[in-house]
């Protein structure tokens, strides 16, 4: 058998060309995701142990607050020169480093920021020299190290993509207005975060104490050991002449420890999702596998029938279709496997070029990478031709000689469609509970269950496609009929033959277009709501922030006299506990806020708001149990110049929930005593006289000093912004699931090229009477149409309805969301299927029109 098995599957290579297609992609993405995830991990901690190379201790600062908890001493820590002066007299200390650290952003020479605006990969530091003038972390490449306080050096990455040279004037913020400084060095660094993207800018360290500190304070002092010197031992050491309390020392090899454990739960992470969608791209491969395997054991119903009247058992049967499988799905995931290699070693140049900073390194293809691919690959293939073997194990001898293909029984389709029944019907029902889902804790509640409804309804369909292909294809049958006449009668009927087969072939590509479907119906969504929060209500024509930080408190007057300006509001937001949940009170210049947003009132005006009368949205109200002329008792976080932190208010009035207006709307006094700190606007509303205007924005930015940090946005800017993060999502799920969408192709195809060879005598009698070759590709291409169109129809179907029941997960906290079907895209979509139809009969029909049509009505 094992004999037979091995011919079986040498004779029918070309019959299985796809599916081993189908299985090397499906492993090809797991061996590759494995690969990329192990060689981004060790290239991460090779980059980290190289900067930690000459770290034996680090004392690590803790804030040390001043006797009343003021601000007074903010930016003081434990850490001073004195404390690195005792730590350098210590045996076993060869040097140490005090260490400044901060965040600077980096205007282009030609204006904008470098990186993302408060991104943390905008590292600052302080430059230490040694006796010869030099930082050894930071090696020179051109120029020399700052010394003084207008002086600024840069990386190298840096200071080419904001283009500046030596001696140029650098633009810069830390955290408010823009400094100026001159270049006078250019560096290289190995630090991780700045070799991924980031920046880095490096000050003399007084310069840096007083951007990011205080005057003689330092975040961290690094400690460099003498050769021989026991790292535990010295640690130790360090510890004990520590103070109490503000310091920490931390050895070198411990960080080392924490930081190769955080990246290897970073890439646990990135490589468990990425195989989240290498499992759907080889679910789809069952499809393909069972398929080929039920089509060959039925074009091979006679040679089997032969085997069981020579002696051969049902289990024999069974074990040889197995081992046949088990040599197909090995040879394809050793192909798969090489592939996947190629992937990996592609990911890390394609990521790098839209930005990601991965670090260089040599592939990393370990044991366990290579076992499970291989694994993975057989099993599946195994599995998937389990059920094919289980049929052939049950042909009589007898019945087999006597036909092709026969079709199902009606007792076997009966129990499919019953069990198919009555799984979508039980995830039709959970889905619907979910859609009723609209309290607070909804996403917590309804996330399970939509999980198993959304896999149930699937599965439902999947098991019911078979009765649904009748209907369906006969509708489009009817199309094509009348379109193509007797090519596309024949199609139809040739897409009917089979309904199992129709169905598995359409089931594999319905798999991708449900998920993909489903999540553009979802972010489509997502995407309308977050534009109706972002500017519904807003008559604002710009909208000023300033990123990671907030705004001087005088910013408002600044913008308000700037010309062309016709009102700008000042927003600022505290925290409050009302003892039954969390909200935040925004406080505003009420008369400038009633002319940058319409906030619409279901009682109460925004007139009867003042000291003391704030105005409560609707889902607050709601949630609260309070109402327009209410009493409140109000408990603030944060309490200063004598004030309070409990506070009693009334409700002058309830609103719709407004994104500007927030949870509660007061006044500025309202808030002021209950601020953390004074200049802490969280931005500034601002209408122009004549609308949006080019140059406004500019003059904006020029009235608060041009930071880097500052952000003028117009209506437009707030959607795309809103937009950006979900179009980024959307499309690199589309990517992922691109895979799943090739192998379903893939199957479309080899259900063509068998169905041809099964009806070789039907095509030459076709021939024979009068049908041309153009006949028989356009019954060839029209039958592929026909079933790729039925399975877009399905996945697109349960996609909407998947979508539009988990709307409700996103809770009240999202008010704005409801479903908007993107009918662009679904008919993009469905012309996709289109398209995959006619692409992929190509070569089926090619080879159906280029029969012999005596030597097609003579094959058996």
């Amino acid at each position: 058998m094992l004999r037979t098995a091995l011919r079986n599957v040498l004779a029918h290579k070309a019959r299985l060309v796809m599916t081993a297609l189908a299985v090397l992609l499906g492993v090809a993405f797991v061996a590759g995701t494995l690969v990329f995830g192990s060689t981004v991990g060790e290239a991460f901690k090779n980059q980290s142990a190289k900067n930690l190379k000459d770290v034996a201790v680090s004392v690590q600062q803790e804030y040390v607050p001043g006797p009343d908890g003021d601000e007074s001493d903010e930016g003081k820590t434990a850490l001073d020169r004195e404390l690195a002066d005792r730590i350098v007299k210590l045996p076993g200390v060869a040097s140490v480093r005090p260490m400044v650290n901060g965040t600077a952003t980096i205007a282009k020479k030609s204006g904008g920021p470098v990186n993302d605006a408060g991104s943390w990969q905008n590292i600052a530091a302080n430059y230490v020299p040694g006796k010869d003038g030099k930082d050894s972390r930071y090696p020179l490449k051109d120029g020399r190290g700052p010394a003084a306080k207008g002086e600024i050096a840069l990386d190298a990455k840096t200071a080419d993509k904001a283009g500046y040279q030596v001696g140029d004037t650098v633009r810069l913020a830390t955290e408010g207005p823009t400094l100026t400084k001159k270049l006078v060095g250019i560096v290289s660094t190995d630090d991780p975060a700045v070799t991924a993207g980031g920046t880095l800018a490096l000050f003399d360290t007084a310069t840096a104490q007083q951007l990011f500190l205080a005057p003689g304070y330092f975040g961290e002092i690094v400690v460099a050991a003498k050769p021989g010197t026991d790292q535990l031992a010295l640690t130790g050491d360090v510890q004990h002449v520590l103070p109490k309390k503000g310091a920490t020392a931390v050895s070198g090899k411990q960080l080392a420890d924490d930081q190769a454990k955080q990246i290897a739960q970073d890439s646990s992470a990135m490589t468990k999702t990425l195989l989240v969608f290498a499992g759907i791209a080889l679910f789809v491969g069952v499809f393909i596998i069972a398929n080929t395997f039920t089509m060959l054991i039925a074009q091979r119903s006679r040679e089997i029938a032969l085997m069981r009247a020579v002696g051969a058992s049902r289990r024999q049967v069974v074990r040889s279709v197995l081992v046949e499988a088990g040599l197909l799905g090995l040879a394809a995931s050793a192909a798969g496997f090489a592939l996947g290699l190629g992937i990996a070693a592609g990911m890390r140049p394609l990521l790098n070029a839209g930005g990601a900073g991965l670090p260089d390194g040599p592939l990393v293809v370990g044991a366990d990478a290579v076992l499970a691919s291989l694994a993975v690959g057989v099993l599946v293939t195994v599995l998937a031709a389990w059920l094919p073997s289980r049929k052939a194990a049950k042909i009589a001898p007898v019945e087999a000689m006597s036909t092709v293909d026969a079709a199902p029984t009606t007792r076997s389709m009966v129990v499919r469609n019953v069990i198919g029944a009555l799984l979508t019907a039980l995830g039709v029902t959970v889905m619907l509970y979910v859609s009723t889902l609209d309290g607070s804790d909804a996403s917590d509640v309804g996330l399970y269950p939509a999980m198993l409804g959304s896999a149930l309804t699937l599965t439902g369909m999947i098991v019911l496609a078979p009765l649904l292909s009748r209907p369906l294809v006969s509708l489009a049958g009817r199309v094509t009929t009348r379109l193509f006449g007797a090519s596309g009668k024949l199609a139809k009927e040739n897409a009917l033959r089979n309904p199992r087969r129709t169905a598995a072939t359409a089931s594999a590509l319905m798999i991708g277009l449900t998920l993909i479907t489903g999540l553009t119906v979802a972010g489509n969504s997502a995407q309308a709501g977050i534009d109706k929060m972002a500017t519904e209500g807003l008559r604002a024509d710009y909208k000023v922030a300033q990123t990671n930080y907030r705004l001087p408190d005088d910013s408002a007057q600044k913008l308000a006299k700037v010309p062309g300006v016709a009102a700008a509001a000042p927003m600022s937001s505290v925290g409050f506990d009302t003892g039954a949940g969390y909200a935040t009170l925004t406080g505003t210049d009420l008369d400038e806020f009633g002319k940058v947003v319409d906030l619409k009132f279901r009682s109460g005006a925004l007139a009867d708001l003042g000291d003391g009368r704030i105005g409560v949205s609707r889902q607050i109200a709601e949630k609260f149990g309070w109402g327009t002329g209410d009493t409140v008792k109000l408990e603030f976080y944060e309490a200063k110049d004598g004030a309070e932190k409990k506070r009693t208010f009334q409700v002058a009035g309830v609103y719709e929930g407004n994104d500007y207006a927030g949870d509660v709307l007061g006044t500025a006094k309202d808030i002021a005593p209950h601020r953390f700190r004074d200049d802490a606007l969280d931005n500034v509303l601002v209408k122009a006289e004549d609308g949006a205007s080019a140059g406004l924005d500019k003059q904006l930015r020029d009235a608060l000093g041009d930071s880097p940090l500052l952000t003028v946005q117009d209506h437009d800017q707030l959607k795309e912004e809103s937009a950006g993060f979900i179009s980024t999502i959307l499309y690199m799920m589309y990517g992922l699931l691109g895979m799943a969408v090739v192998i379903a192709v893939l199957g479309v195809v080899n259900t063509l090229a068998m169905s041809v060879f099964e009806r070789t005598r039907e095509i030459g009698m076709l021939r024979a009477i009068g049908l041309d070759r153009s006949g028989v590709k356009q019954m060839v291409r029209l039958e592929s149409v026909v079933i790729s169109l039925f399975g877009a129809v399905l996945g697109i179907g349960v996609g909407i309805f998947l979508a539009w029941a988990g709307g409700s997960l996103t809770g009240p906290g999202f008010a704005e969301y409801e479903t908007v079907l993107p009918w662009g895209r679904l008919g993009l979509f469905l012309l996709i299927a289109l398209v995959v139809g006619v692409l992929a009969a190509i070569w089926p029909a090619r080879r159906a029109a280029r029969l012999n049509v005596l030597g097609a009505i003579s094959a058996q």
